[in-house]
């Protein structure tokens, strides 16, 4: 399945994909989708008439500033429009070329926005081979993990508030933070600022004050994904977090990629999840392909150098999967709504390579990477910018994500 929109090879943006975000044109935002370097004016389309065999749609949808209220209208809706989108797109179909052209705008000639209005914000905690490495360097190595992390999807509430898009710029953090030599702590900029790989998945199906959501039913709340960088301020996030855990070491920034991957696109992707021991507790079984089979990198690029990779991991390496997260999330009756985001948590792998953030990479502060300009980095410096990428790829069907790209300034 190919589109008659020029898309290049290895893009992340194919047919397959269609992808929904938001994006500023000549001082308006809309509703709009992308399929190689090609961004589609969802509102333009609209008002052409060719979506009309799509039921219940109205203009106000596509002429929006966030995603929210598309996808408050379910999903018989939002995969409707997905399904007409590429029917309209594929090459097989020549009927209507020249009006549909009129909805394309090159990518480099619109600005991507923040795709959703996001009211809560959910953190977990769910990748095992992160959660035993912070164990090892903190805890006895020999009982890296908490005695409640196999028994449930560990996590904590966030800040929307300070969510923001890729290409958002960010100062570093103040804070206190104490040294491990001394008995009073300090005021400062953080010394040693990190990203953490995760990925991010949007709520599209609301439920009420009391109701819970199961692992069987999950996939009817979850609208999409995206990457998620969860910024954090190791060392203010070190001496506050005992004993309720990440407060201004967290909430100071995080960022996401622009466009909410459907989790239809990603269903060829589907592999299965992780084995877990002990057995859980009933409301947290499942059955089915849970996780998804998704190519993560991160690299640092310092300024007037080139990129780096320092990562290479797997969505495939969560123990705890979003089923899991949603069910447990709402399981003592915790309503969510549209726009609600929970994020998965640092993705890490088994090997060194497929470490998630800087805290594991250099182990705590005690190994260096070089970059491509010979500077070392355990952390992450002023004027670096980290970049997430993120792609899923099987017989011929590419799927991706873009990526979240921001850089680091001084503190202020």
């Amino acid at each position: 399945m190919k589109s008659w929109i020029e898309t290049p090879t290895n893009s992340d943006f194919t047919l397959y994909n269609i992808p929904f975000g938001i994006i500023k044109h000549n001082n308006k935002k809309v509703v709009a989708t992308i399929i190689g370097n090609t961004v589609i004016n969802l509102h333009a389309l609209y008002n052409t008439g060719l979506l009309s065999t799509t039921y219940g749609l109205h203009a106000t949808l596509f002429a929006n500033d966030f995603l929210n209220d598309f996808i408050a209208e379910g999903k018989a809706i939002t995969n409707a429009v997905r399904t007409r989108i590429i029917e309209l797109f594929n090459e097989i179909n020549t009927e209507h070329r020249e009006l549909l052209q009129t909805c394309l705008l090159p990518v480099n000639e619109v600005q991507n926005c923040m795709p959703v209005r996001i009211g809560d914000y959910t953190d977990f905690f769910s990748s095992i081979d992160h959660a035993t490495n912070t164990g090892m360097m903190f805890r006895d190595p020999a009982n890296a993990l908490l005695p409640n992390w196999k028994h449930m999807p560990v996590g904590y509430h966030g800040r929307s508030s300070s969510i923001a898009e890729s290409g958002i710029n960010f100062h570093r953090p103040k804070g206190q933070s104490k040294a491990d030599d001394q008995t009073m702590p300090i005021f400062g900029a953080c010394k040693t600022l990190d990203f953490e790989l995760e990925m991010g998945f949007i709520i599209g199906k609301p439920t009420a004050l009391g109701d819970s959501i199961t692992t069987a039913n999950a996939d009817e709340h979850i609208f999409g994904f995206c990457l998620f960088n969860d910024w954090s301020a190791r060392d203010i996030q070190k001496w506050e977090y005992v004993p309720l855990g990440p407060f201004l070491g967290k909430n100071f920034f995080s960022s996401i990629s622009p466009w909410i991957v459907t989790i239809e696109a990603l269903a060829p992707f589907r592999v299965q999840s992780y084995e877990q021991t002990p057995q859980v507790l009933p409301y947290l079984a499942f059955e089915g392909n849970n996780n998804f089979d998704v190519n993560l990198q991160v690299f640092i690029q310092p300024e007037n150098s080139t990129e780096k990779c320092v990562s290479e991991s797997n969505f495939k390496y969560m123990y705890w999967n979003v089923n899991q997260q949603l069910a447990h999330h709402t399981v003592n009756g915790c309503n969510v709504n549209v726009g609600d985001m929970m994020a998965s948590g640092t993705i890490s792998g088994p090997e060194p390579t497929s470490y998630g953030s800087m805290l594991e990479i250099s182990w705590g502060g005690k190994r260096s990477i070089t970059m491509n300009d010979g500077t070392e980095r355990k952390f992450i410096q002023d004027n670096d910018t980290v970049i997430m990428r993120g792609y899923a790829s099987k017989n011929g069907i590419r799927v991706g994500f873009g990526e979240v790209k921001n850089k680091v300034l001084a503190a202020k």
